[in-house]
């Protein structure tokens, strides 16, 4: 095992766990099997179970994957309504069959219910779950406000925006058990439903706004957006225009069907755009309010071994192992698990072989700051 040298940081660096999360949703998508889903949402488990930071974001995993069963649940019942399988064996149940107008669509609901139909809308929403699992883990291992520093200056005010957008959920969850607890405390311990949504919803909504109001207080205290623009934002702006008009000059050029102009237009405005990105994340004449934690050898090991996971299912895929898919035709057959796959989707494991942080919380100088 891997042990850290540093408790007061997370186990691993923000990047490693963004690369982990994004090769676990690929997996998911090169290898759709329910049975690899399995695989991937077991290991996202075990990885909150050991990394999970001590914060709200951590308990919001599993109302992650409860959404994304109920999003499965519906999707089944939606397709099965809709989707009318050829009859025979592998029909379920008959149904009452209504055709909608044709400004609703036209087409019939109800019928005959197919079992393969089922467990391919089943199987298809499964993916959703494995996507959802991934990123879910994300949320509850990764520091949002050290990833925030690791991202380029010109996308600083896009990158704050999403990671106070991140931690909307978490904290409207620790709100509504801090209001639970009050109101249980209020009745004594006695269940008093009536008026209880007005006494838990409007106390949680309170709680948003007067956080929105104190971050909105923090950040104008600290001079948030009051510094003078750096030279390289200056000269990222003027780029940048001209990238935007080159691109609008190409979309002109398309209309007008000159394939040429058009081209050279496209690959001009988007040549601007990069450069205007690369001036904005210079920032000349402006040193950051943070000192950023660089990556170590832990961190690149495991991120290159999470990494090594959807390009070997890729070769498996090339290889032609068939079962990396499943399709619920009839007669049905069980999907089937080979080593070779299970081996590589064990590579998102990797993050298991790193010994937990001590304080998985972000320093306390480093959560907002330019």
């Amino acid at each position: 095992m891997i042990t850290s040298d540093r408790t007061d940081v997370p186990a691993l660096h923000s990047l490693a766990w963004l690369a982990w999360a994004l090769a676990a949703a690929a997996s998911v998508q090169i290898a759709p099997s329910p049975l690899y889903v399995a695989v991937v949402v077991a290991v996202c488990l075990a990885v909150v179970m050991v990394h999970r930071r001590p914060e709200p974001a951590a308990r919001a995993f599993p109302v992650l994957l409860g959404l994304a069963t109920t999003f499965v649940a519906v999707r089944v019942v939606l397709t099965v309504l809709t989707v009318h399988g050829s009859g025979g064996a592998g029909v379920l149940v008959r149904l009452p069959q209504i055709t909608l107008p044709r400004l609703l669509g036209g087409f019939a609901v109800g019928g005959a219910v197919s079992w393969s139909v089922a467990w391919q809308a089943a199987a298809e929403g499964l993916v959703v779950v494995g996507v959802m699992a991934a990123f879910g883990a994300f949320n509850a291992v990764a520091s949002p406000h050290e990833l925030l520093q690791r991202v380029p200056r010109a996308f600083h005010e896009p990158a704050l925006v999403l990671s106070v957008a991140l931690a909307f959920v978490p904290a409207t969850m620790e709100a509504a058990a801090a209001v639970r607890e009050a109101d249980r405390a209020r009745t004594a311990g006695q269940a008093v439903r009536r008026g209880r949504l007005v006494r838990q919803v409007v106390p949680v909504l309170e709680t948003g706004l007067e956080r929105a109001v104190h971050l909105a207080e923090s950040m104008d205290a600290r001079g948030f957006g009051r510094a003078a623009p750096a030279p390289g934002e200056q000269v990222a702006a003027w780029v940048g225009l001209a990238g935007t008009l080159s691109l609008g000059g190409a979309l002109v050029a398309l209309v007008g069907r000159a394939s040429t102009v058009a081209l050279l237009l496209g690959g001009a405005g988007l040549g601007c755009l990069a450069l205007a990105v690369a001036f904005a994340s210079v920032g000349w004449g402006r040193s950051p309010a943070y000192r950023r934690r660089a990556t170590d050898r832990r961190d690149r090991l495991v991120a290159l071994a999470a990494l090594a996971a959807p390009v070997g299912l890729v070769v498996f895929d090339r290889l032609g192992d068939g079962s990396l898919r499943w399709r619920a035709a009839l007669p049905l057959r069980p999907p089937t698990l080979h080593a070779g796959p299970v081996a590589a989707l064990l590579l998102l494991a990797a993050p298991l072989l790193v010994a937990p942080g001590g304080n998985r919380g972000a320093a306390p100088g480093q959560e907002a700051g330019r």
